[in-house]
């Protein structure tokens, strides 16, 4: 699909292109010089939720922060029984 660069250095972006991308009017793109090839990457309008459950898949960081507390208490407990010993 060949573009025409206007006098103002702009490039439309064909319809289908902006449906297929969900490209609206005022969203962002980043431009990548990929070595000899330019690439328009749309960029998430929220990327926090655009990241959400990417980690998914991994240990649950919740689960490893109770059981870390769980062990502290029990070293906590165990200290004060030695000290009332």
């Amino acid at each position: 699909m060949a573009l025409k660069i206007s006098q103002k250095g702009w490039v439309v972006i064909p319809a289908e292109l902006r449906k297929k991308y969900h490209l609206a009017p005022g969203d962002e793109v980043e431009m990548v010089d990929y070595g000899g090839v330019i690439a328009l990457v749309p960029l998430p309008k929220d990327p926090v939720w655009q990241g959400f459950g990417i980690l998914k898949d991994g240990p649950s960081l919740t689960e490893a922060l109770i059981e870390e507390r769980k062990q502290e208490q029990e070293r906590e407990q165990r200290k004060i029984d030695r000290y009332k010993s």
